[in-house]
């Protein structure tokens, strides 16, 4: 048996309209690059890219895209991303652009990838506070942006008096 090996793009949607990134749905997104591949690669590249393309992610309320298709066709798929230039969604259109932060070969490199993008953009903002109560808020942000280990494989997220420890 053979494993068919994927590559994972982290993108992320821009645009000017705060309200385009929270009308969003993976749907849209998905045919929105279907149809950039197409008007860029015609017919084979959109069948190279078909094959296993799919919206594995979408956050929509920070735009975060998480993109899968195999590893053979990747770079199809990355030089059609700067042509996607709208999102329709409710027969509605939104313009907008894909920015291409990351591409890895699991979804957790990816995720590890994220969490440091955000602590720089966290830190980022830092540096441009106003006041007190902003940089407080910003400095909490950062201090929770990290991963935790799990502690127990079993699954069991209790402890011996039957509270959570999130």
């Amino acid at each position: 048996m053979v494993r068919f090996k994927n590559r994972y793009v982290l993108c992320e949607v821009v645009s000017e309209d705060p309200r385009c990134r929270q009308c969003i749905e993976d749907r849209a997104v998905g045919l929105a690059i279907r149809d950039a591949i197409g008007r860029v690669h015609g017919d084979y590249g959109l069948a190279c890219c078909s094959i296993s393309f799919t919206v594995k992610y979408l956050n929509a309320y920070t735009g975060t895209v998480l993109l899968r298709c195999r590893k053979d066709s990747y770079r199809l798929l990355c030089s059609a991303l700067p042509f996607v230039r709208q999102l329709e969604s409710r027969n509605q259109r939104y313009p907008c652009f894909l920015n291409t932060l990351h591409v890895g070969g699991t979804i957790r490199t990816c995720q590890k990838f994220l969490i440091q993008y955000n602590r720089r953009q966290l830190l980022m903002l830092l540096q441009n506070c106003t006041n007190e109560e902003e940089r407080r808020c910003i400095q909490k942000s950062v201090l929770s942006c990290f991963l935790t280990e799990e502690q127990s494989q079993s699954g069991d997220e209790e402890d011996d008096d039957g509270t959570e420890t999130d």
